[in-house]
């Protein structure tokens, strides 16, 4: 496929400064002069300033994109430094949008920062991107991926998407009116979001912190070609890299005739769904919280305390007395044999997410007193016992 005209008119000019910051660029025959003034020009908006985001940052700022915006209303965790490269030690409980404008203007001071320290949603994605020439997805949601996809297509504008578990990722462009006509956009590919609590968020499955490198860069690597109008592009392609095989390969996208077509924004946490319909109906009326259960071990009450994670979940921290059967487990019936029918059965998981599900198969299976810990033993480790660790 031939490149794409270039997304951005070129500045008028670079500064002296400049042609001693990006020299290495300008000697490079694709990119030259011009390609640098049209990166100075670009205005790039970066979704997220985590796992992605944060080596995308540092690098779209390094290459002398002159506007970077950056979405993002969370604060700095100590589990984010193992791969959040833009964030460091004395970041921890800061904003990240913050920090990463700090970190931005230390790798280049003639970059512009735009901050949306603001939860995105429909009510403002319009409004947020419809100034910028080019948008980075790097989120590890559904409904963020889908809202970003759906405002990118109403604004007729590309997006660089990118997605990471833990030691696999997956890099793709999507524009509907790309200027070759062979538009496409996220939809194509995944034309409805999987069912809730089928694919675990990275803060529950783990990511290797390079990947984020190996996938941020190849990320900034397309937008630097859109921007310049160089090279073939990722759009109608999925690049998929294994990094324990360290193997790339690609899955030709082609447009979905059945695709909903994309003509305004929606709810997206009600198309996509944290939790299935099941599990809030069983969690109803049947959620404890942490400080509840600790009432219950001091009252001596009798109950069977089940750890719905995964073994090595397990082996970070746990709950006193707990006993370990993972959820699937439970899903497919296999454990109802190993649970006690003379006491109640009281659940937990990370959050209450994964345990909400056991819950409604327990309760299905005839466990009508069950109940789940909301907040897990995260909300154990903040609220009852502050020397256990979290993750």
């Amino acid at each position: 496929m031939a490149s794409l005209p270039p997304l951005v008119e070129p500045a008028a000019e670079l500064t002296k400064e400049e042609v001693a910051r990006y020299s290495r660029h300008l000697i490079i025959p694709d990119v030259g002069v011009e390609g640098q003034k049209r990166l100075k020009n670009a205005k790039v908006l970066c979704v997220g300033a985590g796992g992605l985001g944060s080596p995308a940052l540092l690098y779209l700022a390094a290459a002398g994109v002159g506007t970077l915006g950056v979405v993002d209303f969370d604060v700095v965790d100590e589990s984010n430094l193992q791969r959040q490269v833009i964030h460091g030690q004395s970041d921890i409980g800061k904003s990240k949008a913050q920090s990463a404008k700090v970190s931005i203007a230390e790798t280049n001071p003639f970059v512009t920062v735009n901050l949306h320290e603001t939860p995105l949603d429909s009510s403002n994605a319009l409004d947020i991107f419809r100034d910028y020439d080019l948008i980075l997805d790097g989120t590890d949601n559904f409904a963020t991926r889908y809202l970003v996809n759906d405002a990118a297509v109403l604004l007729g504008k590309p997006y660089v998407w990118g997605s990471i578990f833990r030691f696999e990722g997956q890099v793709s462009v999507f524009w509907e009116d790309a200027p070759n006509g062979q538009g496409l956009n996220y939809r194509h590919l995944y034309p409805e979001p999987p069912p809730p609590g089928m694919v675990p968020s990275c803060a529950e499955g783990g990511v290797l912190g390079v990947l984020c490198a190996s996938i941020g860069s190849i990320m900034v690597t397309e937008a630097i070609k859109l921007i310049c109008g160089i090279g073939d592009t990722l759009l109608g392609r999925l690049m998929v890299y294994d990094a324990l095989d360290m193997e790339y390969r690609q899955v030709k996208i082609r447009r979905d005739p059945n695709a909903t077509p994309v003509t305004e924004l929606i709810d997206y946490d009600a198309f996509c769904g944290t939790v299935s319909d099941e599990a809030q109906s069983a969690a109803a009326g049947h959620t404890i919280t942490a400080s509840e259960l600790k009432e219950k071990m001091d009252a001596g009450d009798k109950f069977e305390l089940i750890d719905v994670r995964e073994p090595h979940e397990w082996e970070i921290v746990r709950i006193p007395g707990a006993k370990l059967i993972p959820k699937d487990k439970i899903l497919s019936g296999e454990a109802f044999a190993e649970i006690p029918q003379d006491r109640q059965t009281i659940l937990y998981c990370k959050t209450g997410v994964r345990s909400a599900e056991a819950l409604s198969a327990l309760q299905k299976a005839g466990f009508s007193n069950a109940v789940h810990v909301g907040g897990g033993v995260t909300g154990w480790a903040q609220q009852i016992d502050t020397s256990l660790p979290t993750y």
